[in-house]
């Protein structure tokens, strides 16, 4: 049973023999009214707990008490031992009472141990069962220290960190109907339980615990002391009290502690308060009754008789004795432990003697040998222990089999023998005496009342029992699933904590990072003592990883290499300015995640979690507008691209396809090879030789180019191809998806050779920006920066090459639903995110330069998201299919005329005469010999 081991303090200091206040306890007080008040809050007493090994295994009788402060439940084997022998960590506990377990039993069932203790009565039962969950309650509905509030955001690293905990964490303990309030039990419970004698127990021995037994002699020892000093300080006889004044004094001395006691410190034990001198006087009364040696009791007064006398002698005597006993057994181990520490000296003295090192070099060796001779002979012991430990076992096992065979015989003939013997003495009176209606006894039928009376009784006390054993344990399920509520609750709060301090920390080193870049710039190509310093930091910088930053602190999700899709977090730039700047693009993204976790993550974690049938709406429109977590998003995908080819797809179509370019090559497979090992050069997936994307990727175009023969494979189509795959990961959805894209949502010619539709959207996404960013394209037109040579490939992939992949699966969850209008509103919330940006560049190479990599830089994706659905309002479709009509009006014609001065310039050239200029030589002249 696990309750019978005591498992070792918890806590090395020194504990204080009574708890401190613990709040008030339901019942009438204890003390007499001048005792303090503080003192009958106290939750302690005498229990018996069942414990021990071997032959003293049983019950053994325990001072506990309670220390709020730790929410922990401390015993000793009386309530004068200065050391507890354990403690009992409540916070954790759940408390249990069967009704067929004997009266006073009950349970409290930790994570590790399960500790079976006995009360006095049912009442003191109750008592300790219900105070013990009210500390458990108010130990955790005591508020925790208040978080200390992150300071403002950093300059141009992300929005301010605000920690709101909403949480009110101080309520009052709610009663509960389950089990009502039980009044205290007088004199069993509270510091007036320590007046009380301690129970006896059927052998002195069987009190002690020999596990602690180091505690047990120090414990000892304090009372010896004790007892010394109260005859010391004693003028009257042994049954008199000494006087009131002189007992405050031992009050306020502190108890010694024992230096040779490892992990003790003088300075972490309790300094006891001063008490009043009738409570010190009950204490020193206490202490005279229950100490190792007591002086006798001071029941022998003169009104006694002589008979009472003797008895009350001879009763003294015998407990004596037994104390006598138990001290006997001490003194015997204290001189075992001197004999070895004599030994030890001995050994010692003979090395300190000895006047040379060699001397003192084979002393030494003759210890070692010593102490190996001793290790083996002691492993041939325990090989020889365990031998025989399995083979008593096993022997063991053999007798308890046999004696049950044995017994299962012997019932087997016992009840047959009574078979026969009834059936015999049935035969022979029924052929002796027929059988007659014996008349009824007088008092039979008042027996069979009193019996069924007594049943029912019986049955009664057994429904009041379980009625009780009911009760309580709906109390303590009630109270531990508040409790477990509360806990989530502060767990909750305290990663939200976490995340906040772990994103304020990456911004720290965001602008530590951007302080390092701007040196560079400052300090340039001069190579200088401060320039060879700013290296080495920079490189530093560069090399260090979050991971590393502390060992001991909490990391909920740190930066790592690849993100959960095999994109690189940090850009692999070659040039060292640029890879600076990757770092410091890393650690804002991972600032924001943090920052959106639980704030934005996780509710919307819910919404989906909730959202159980798809199906076209507002909601949904709105939750794919903020994002499909991932994983809900290859489900999402598959319905989306559903709706949108249900009316292409047939069973079997994708292995048609595929077995019909096994059957012959098709024109754009070389092209499609080519661009096969150029598909996202960052990703994992796609670089690592073992893997199997690359050809699945492989597949998926080929199939495409059968699909649709008259676009057959255009560049782009690989970045699409394989932005599906790492979603949907299965061949044939991400194919489709690649249809849905191609031929339902993209307007027809976006992917032709002419690429008519392609350039038609840049049109007009050139009059968007005109409307919704004047002052950003008068800015852009002063330098003469041609737009449509950054985002023409934008549109063509819908920014798999631009965005970082936490921002582009979110544009692609709102694309595949609401279709272009959503390219259309990222790209102009894009050059909005980074207006002042653009703006501060007053060179055109240099605005070229930025436009390369500054879809890079975008980190916040819940701001980039209500720009792109909120700022650049109103958005209707109607004024998008207006704008791509005029131009594409406009670019068929621009292309008539280019095909029309194409044709007069070949007529022209067909008419000439091809004959050769003078002084120049024909081929064929340049062919021939000599």
């Amino acid at each position: 049973m696990e309750g019978a081991q005591e498992d070792p303090a918890e806590s090395s200091s020194s504990v204080p023999r009574f708890a401190e206040p613990a709040g008030s306890a339901r019942g009438a007080e204890v003390l007499p009214p001048e005792e303090s008040g503080a003192a009958a809050k106290k939750l302690c007493g005498y229990l018996s707990k069942f414990g021990g090994k071997g032959p003293i295994r049983g019950w053994k009788s325990r001072w506990f008490f309670y220390d709020e402060k730790k929410c922990h439940l401390y015993y000793s084997r009386t309530a004068q031992d200065a050391n507890p022998l354990d403690s009992i960590d409540l916070s954790t506990a759940v408390f249990d009472c069967k009704a067929d377990a004997e009266e006073g039993t009950f349970e409290i069932k930790t994570a590790n141990r399960i500790i079976t203790l006995k009360a006095a009565t049912k009442q003191v039962m109750l008592y300790w069962l219900q105070q013990l969950q009210m500390k458990r309650w108010e130990f955790y509905n005591s508020p925790p220290a208040p978080p200390a509030a992150p300071d403002a955001a950093l300059a141009g690293n992300g929005p301010a960190l605000r920690l709101e905990l909403g949480t009110q964490w101080q309520e009052e303990a709610e009663p509960d109907d389950f089990l009502g309030p039980v009044r205290t039990p007088p004199g069993l419970v509270g510091v007036a339980a320590a007046l009380q004698p301690v129970p006896t127990m059927p052998l002195a021995l069987q009190n002690i615990s020999l596990k602690h037994l180091g505690t047990e002699i120090q414990n000892t020892m304090s009372n010896i002391r004790g007892n010394r000093q109260a005859q010391g300080t004693g003028h009257g006889p042994p049954g008199e009290d000494p006087p009131l004044s002189s007992e405050p004094q031992r009050a306020e001395q502190p108890l010694p502690s024992d230096p040779s006691t490892p992990g003790k410190d003088p300075a972490d034990s309790p300094k006891p308060t001063p008490k009043s001198s009738l409570t010190a006087n009950l204490i020193q009364k206490a202490k005279r009754q229950n100490n190792t040696f007591p002086f006798f009791a001071d029941g022998l007064t003169r009104s006694r008789t002589a008979q009472e006398k003797v008895l009350a002698l001879e009763q003294q005597v015998l407990m004596l004795t037994k104390e006598l006993k138990s001290q006997k057994e001490l003194v015997r181990i204290l001189h075992k432990a001197l004999e070895a520490a004599q030994q030890e000296k001995r050994a010692t003295s003979a090395y300190l003697a000895s006047a040379g090192e060699k001397d003192r070099l084979e002393l030494v060796r003759h210890k070692v040998r010593q102490i190996a001779e001793l290790g083996r002979q002691l492993e041939a012991l325990e090989q020889e222990r365990d031998s025989l430990v399995q083979t008593a076992s096993l022997r063991e096992q053999q007798v308890q089999e046999l004696q049950q065979h044995v017994q299962l015989l012997m019932d087997k003939n016992q009840a047959k023998q009574q078979v026969i013997c009834k059936l015999s003495e049935k035969v022979t009176q029924d052929f002796t005496h027929p059988p007659t209606q014996p008349p009824v006894p007088p008092g039979a039928a008042d027996r069979d009342l009193l019996s069924q009376q007594e049943k029912m009784e019986q049955l009664k006390d057994d429904m009041e029992a379980y009625r009780t054993q009911n009760r309580f344990l709906n109390s303590e399920i009630h109270q531990v699933t508040k409790i477990w509520r509360r806990v989530a609750e502060k767990e909750r709060a305290l990663l939200m904590k976490c995340a906040y301090l772990q994103a304020k920390n990456c911004q720290v080193e965001s602008k530590y990072l951007a302080g390092l870049r701007r040196l560079q710039e400052a300090v340039g190509g001069e190579a200088t003592e401060c320039s060879e310093l700013l290296r080495q930091l920079i490189q530093e910088a560069l090399q260090w990883e979050a991971g590393e930053a502390s060992a001991d602190g909490v990391e909920l999700s740190p930066i790592s290499e690849y993100d959960e899709y095999g994109f690189l977090t940090v850009p692999n730039y070659e040039m060292e300015d640029l890879k600076l700047l990757a770092k410091i693009q890393a650690l804002e993204v991972h600032s924001h995640h943090l920052l959106a976790h639980e704030a934005v993550e996780r509710p919307l974690r819910e919404r989906w979690a909730a959202l159980s049938d798809l199906a076209p709406s507002v909601e949904l429109k709105q939750l794919l507008r903020a994002g499909v977590p991932r994983e809900h998003r290859p489900r999402v995908w598959r319905w989306l691209v559903h709706l949108r080819v249900q009316h292409l797809q047939s069973p079997g179509r994708y292995q048609e396809l595929l077995s019909r370019g096994q059957v012959r090559e098709h024109p754009a497979a070389r092209q499609i090879e080519l661009d096969l090992h150029r598909t996202f050069p960052s990703n994992k997936h796609f670089t690592c030789p073992t893997s199997n994307f690359p050809d699945k990727l492989r597949r998926v175009l080929l199939a495409f180019s059968w699909q649709n023969p008259t676009i057959g494979y255009c560049q782009g189509l690989n970045r699409l191809a394989a932005i599906a795959l790492l979603v949907l990961e299965e061949e044939e959805s991400a194919f489709w998806c690649l249809v849905a894209i191609v031929e339902t949502i993209m307007p027809a010619d976006y992917y032709s050779k002419t690429l008519t539709s392609s350039q038609v959207d840049q049109r007009v996404l050139q009059d968007l920006l005109l409307e919704k960013l004047p002052r950003l394209m008068a800015h852009l037109g002063q330098h003469r920066v041609d737009l449509s040579f950054i985002t023409f490939n934008w549109f063509l992939v819908v920014f798999a090459d631009s965005l970082i992949s936490n921002i582009l699966l979110r544009v692609w969850d709102a694309f595949l639903y609401e279709g272009t209008k959503v390219v259309f509103r990222y790209a102009l919330a894009i050059f909005k995110y980074n207006e002042e940006e653009i703006l501060r560049l007053q060179d055109g190479l240099e605005i070229y330069q930025y436009l390369r990599f500054f879809t890079k830089t975008i980190c916040n994706s819940q701001k980039l998201m209500n720009i792109a659905f909120n700022d650049m309002n109103p958005f209707p479709m109607k004024q998008l299919r207006q704008l791509r009509t005029a131009h594409r009006e406009r670019l068929e014609a621009e292309l008539h005329e280019l095909e029309r001065l194409k044709a007069e310039y070949l007529e022209t050239r067909n008419s000439r005469d091809p004959a050769v200029p003078e002084g120049c030589t024909s081929e064929d002249e340049g062919e021939g010999g000599p």
